[in-house]
C-alpha cells in the first residue's frame, strides 16, 4: 500500500514539475540563441553596465547635479581633466553652470531609463488590453477601437507628444504621460493582429466549450500567446521613448533645470559647440547614443529569436 502511494506521489511530482522544467529548458535555449549574436551580446553587456551605473549614480557620481548648492558658477565651462578651485577633478569637464558632466550623465541615465521603462510599460499595458478586447469581441467594438488606433497613428509621435506637453506643461511626469498617449496605439494594432490569429485556434474553441469567462480566456489563454511581439515592441519603445524624452528636453519641454536629463545636458552645450566647448554636449550625446544603440541591439535579437518563422 505504501509502495503504491509512493509511486503515485512520485508520478504526481514528476507531472507537476514537467511544465517548469520545460519552461527552463526553453528559456535556456532562447538564451543560447541570443548570445550567439556578438552584436546582441555586446549590446546586452553595455545595457547591463548602463543600468548598474544609473542605479549606483548616487554612490559613484562625484557630484549631485540635482543639488544647486553644490554648483559653483566659477567652475563653469572647465575642460575635461580640469580641477575646481577646491581641487575636485572634473574628468569630463563642466557645463556653464559648473555642473560636473560625468555626474550629470550618470543621473541623466537614471532619468532616461525611468522615463523609457515607465512609458513603455504603461503604453504596453493599455495598448495590449485594447488590442485583445478588439480582437476577442469583434464587431462594432473592434471597428470603433481600430478607427481610434488609426486616428492616433496618423499623427507623428513627436507631434503628438508636443501637443500633449503644450496642454499639460513641462516636467518628467507630463513627459511620461505624453509618451504613453503617443505610443499605446502601436501595441494595440500589433496585439490585435496576433490575437486574431490565436482566436481561431483549437485551444480558444475548447475554452469556449468549457464556458470559461471572457476575462479568463483573454488574460489566461489569449494573452500569453501574444506576448512575444509585445516584448519585442516594448524593448524598441524603451529606446524610442528615451530618444523622444531627450528631444523634448532639448527643446525645453522635458526635464527642468533641477532634474537634468541627457537631452537637457545636450541642450546646455548646444550654443557653445562653435566656441570650442564641445564637451558640454558631446559626452552626454555619446552616452545617449550608446544607450539607444544597446537597447536596439537587444531588441533586434529578441525579434529574431522570438519570431516563430525564424529557423
Amino acid at each position: 500500500m505504501s509502495h503504491a502511494a509512493h509511486d503515485s506521489s512520485t508520478t504526481t511530482i514528476t507531472q507537476e514539475s514537467l511544465p517548469s522544467a520545460t519552461r527552463l529548458a526553453r528559456f535556456g535555449k532562447l538564451s543560447q540563441k541570443f548570445v550567439m549574436s556578438p552584436g546582441a551580446a555586446i549590446g546586452l553587456g553595455a545595457l547591463i553596465l548602463i543600468i548598474v551605473l544609473a542605479v549606483l549614480a548616487p554612490l559613484i557620481a562625484p557630484q549631485n547635479p540635482y543639488d544647486l548648492t553644490q554648483l559653483d558658477i566659477l567652475d563653469g565651462r572647465l575642460a575635461p581633466g580640469s580641477s575646481s578651485f577646491d581641487g575636485v577633478p572634473y574628468y569630463l569637464g563642466t557645463d556653464d553652470q559648473g555642473r560636473d558632466i560625468l555626474s550629470g550623465i550618470l543621473y541623466g541615465l537614471r532619468t532616461s531609463l525611468i522615463v523609457g521603462v515607465l512609458s513603455a510599460f504603461a503604453a504596453a499595458t493599455i495598448g495590449t488590453t485594447i488590442g485583445l478586447i478588439a480582437a476577442y469581441i469583434g464587431g462594432r467594438t473592434e471597428t470603433l477601437l481600430m478607427r481610434l488606433v488609426d486616428l492616433q497613428l496618423s499623427f507623428p509621435t513627436i507631434l503628438m507628444a508636443l501637443m500633449m506637453l503644450a496642454f499639460l506643461g513641462k516636467g518628467l511626469i507630463n513627459v511620461v504621460i505624453a509618451l504613453i498617449i503617443a505610443e499605446w496605439a502601436t501595441y494595440a494594432r500589433t496585439v490585435r493582429s496576433s490575437a486574431l490569429v490565436e482566436r481561431e485556434k483549437e485551444y480558444i474553441e475548447a475554452a469556449h466549450c468549457l464556458r470559461l469567462p471572457g476575462y479568463r480566456i483573454l488574460f489566461r489563454h489569449l494573452l500569453p500567446n501574444c506576448l512575444a511581439p509585445v516584448i519585442v515592441i516594448s524593448t524598441m519603445q524603451v529606446a524610442r521613448a528615451i530618444g523622444l524624452e531627450a528631444t523634448l528636453s532639448f527643446l525645453g519641454l522635458g526635464a527642468s533645470v533641477t532634474e537634468p536629463s541627457l537631452g537637457m545636458l545636450i541642450s546646455n552645450g548646444y550654443q557653445y559647440l562653435l566656441s570650442g566647448l564641445y564637451w558640454i554636449s558631446f559626452f552626454p550625446g555619446i552616452a545617449l547614443l550608446i544607450t539607444i544603440v544597446a537597447i536596439n541591439l537587444v531588441g533586434d535579437r529578441l525579434r529574431d529569436i522570438l519570431n516563430p518563422r525564424s529557423i
